[in-house]
């Protein structure tokens, strides 16, 4: 019996807290990690990608057999049909980086990049009442190690990246490093993205801002100009 309370104590403990995480208003929302894997020159990728980040369409192309650049974008607009709660961000970040093969399949790239945003959001109810109204600029450096195939694309990528807050005088910043897997399924020129995550603060003890720690979604590419083993 003391063993089913204390079971019944965790679980209400777990739900409080999940409840607590999605129920604030985040200033920082990290949005999908694009991870291109390039084969060739000439390569140009697209998706969209739909997570809790919102939106995320994405662009990449290679621009030779060892650069590619990248143009990603995120945006969120929720509210709510019976109270005053909502959220709204908006971001847009370029990247240019260097990318190169492992024998046939296998794939190392690293992207460096920046990015600039807004976040506009409220959340109130019995407990307590949060708003967020800022605007963001962020930096980020993206190794990634992964495999591509005709039918199945991997990857693992531990982002680290440094955002910037500024609410006119007030301004804050973090360091976060944010491991994601990849997945990519489908043939050739057309896959299901899969993606799974962690936001994790470098610099926790002087982060006064709310954050996202997940980072999932589920999105669709497109793949041309891709030269694929037969």
């Amino acid at each position: 019996m003391k063993q089913g309370k204390i079971s019944f104590l965790k679980e209400t403990v777990l739900i409080f807290f999940i409840f607590f995480i999605i129920s604030c208003a985040p200033s920082y929302i990290p949005n999908v990690v694009n991870t291109p894997l390039f084969s060739n020159r000439g390569e140009f990728q697209a998706s969209v990608n739909n997570g809790v980040s919102g939106f995320n369409p994405q662009l990449a192309y290679a621009i030779s057999d060892r650069i590619g650049i990248m143009l990603n974008g995120s945006f969120a607009n929720r509210t709510s049909d019976t109270t005053k709660n909502f959220h709204k961000h908006q971001f847009i970040e370029f990247g240019f980086g260097y990318y190169h093969k492992i024998a046939n399949n296998g794939r190392f790239e690293i992207y460096s990049g920046t990015g600039f945003g807004k976040v506009n959001s409220f959340y109130d109810n019995e407990l307590w009442y949060d708003k967020t109204d800022i605007s963001s600029f962020r930096v980020f450096l993206q190794p990634t190690i992964g495999a591509t195939t005709n039918i199945f694309d991997g990857s693992f990528a531990p982002r680290i990246v440094m955002i910037n807050f500024s609410q006119g005088t007030t301004a804050n910043s973090g360091f976060f490093i944010e491991p994601t897997i990849s997945a990519k399924l489908g043939y050739k020129y057309i896959k299901i993205l899969f993606q799974l995550g962690f936001s994790l603060p470098l610099n926790s003890r002087n982060i006064n801002f709310e954050y996202q720690p997940f980072i999932f979604s589920i999105g669709l590419l497109a793949t041309l100009g891709k030269k694929y083993k037969v």
